[in-house]
């Protein structure tokens, strides 16, 4: 049968060893001169062999406790590299964490959130991915994806939701058109034009928003798929191909022959979605970090 030592006994013994008095021992740890003598005693009896040999003037290593000593230090050195791995991963001193946005980082809460994060932990190596909420949640739920940040307050089966923040929605125009002129718009001015999308995200819900908003005016409204990322949409509007809708924090982006102008009364929720399953410390952090930014923004 093996002996059983644990990592205090072995703590125990080496500062006894180092220190040559079980009371100088205890002194240095903040335990009782009785305690360290009665946890060495537990660990002789159980490896069968004395490891101090005790004298009036403290405690010298016997042969068995000179053997002994090397290999604690080692294991000691060892338990100590671990929790300071273990401790660096929940501190988020370093890590990955994978984010999917569904909206521009020019401006706004996410990229706020994102350059805080980024600043506190600058260990945690970031990746962005664009994409559409159901290829979003879909690779959270298999933890390909951390979070997700999506339009909407939609619950998500197996996931954790969290509303953070609101951005007003801007119907984009070339700088030319008479409706540039205006501080605001209303969708019955707007209601009649031609209008152009991105095939990529989140091109596909901007046309579904669009068909509503017109639809609720009882028009159908022309929209034409543009095989174009986000970026490249907004020239297309400035020669006169149609026009989009898009949200507040895109319009820090300035390109030129187009204007933003905010739409009467159009408010966009976004939320943050995660797996509660997920166990990612730089996760949690982050979480908590958006959950306090979106709390002093009220």
């Amino acid at each position: 049968m093996r002996p059983k030592m644990n990592v205090q006994q072995l703590r125990y013994f080496v500062a006894a060893s180092d220190f040559g008095s079980f009371r100088k021992a205890g002194a240095a740890l903040g335990v009782q001169e009785s305690t360290i003598s009665r946890r060495i005693r537990d660990l002789e009896d159980d490896l069968g062999s004395a490891l101090f040999r005790r004298h009036s003037g403290g405690v010298c290593l016997t042969i068995a406790g000179q053997r002994l000593l090397s290999r604690a230090r080692k294991v000691l050195r060892y338990v100590s590299e671990g929790a300071e791995i273990v401790g660096a991963v929940g501190r988020v001193k370093d890590g990955h964490l994978r984010v999917g946005i569904y909206t521009s980082l020019a401006s706004g809460f996410l990229l706020e959130l994102l350059k805080s994060f980024g600043e506190q932990h600058g260990g945690v190596q970031l990746e962005i991915a664009d994409g559409n909420p159901a290829e979003h949640v879909a690779a959270i739920r298999q933890f390909r994806l951390d979070i997700a940040f999506l339009t909407g307050t939609h619950d998500w089966p197996e996931c954790e939701t969290a509303h953070l923040w609101n951005e007003r929605v801007f119907v984009v125009l070339p700088q030319g058109h008479t409706l540039a002129q205006k501080d605001e718009v209303i969708w019955s001015e707007i209601a009649h034009e031609n209008f152009i999308v991105s095939d990529a995200p989140p091109g596909q819900e901007i046309h579904d928003y669009l068909v509503k908003r017109v639809g609720d005016l009882g028009r159908h409204p022309e929209i034409q798929t543009q095989f174009v990322g986000r970026d490249n949409l907004m020239p297309l509007v400035a020669l006169g191909r149609g026009l989009t809708v898009t949200s507040e924090a895109t319009t820090a982006a300035h390109v030129p022959g187009i204007c933003y102008r905010p739409l009467v009364g159009e408010i966009l929720p976004f939320s943050a979605v995660w797996s509660p399953k997920n166990d990612n410390p730089a996760l949690r952090r982050f979480v908590s970090m958006a959950k306090s930014q979106a709390r002093r923004r009220v």
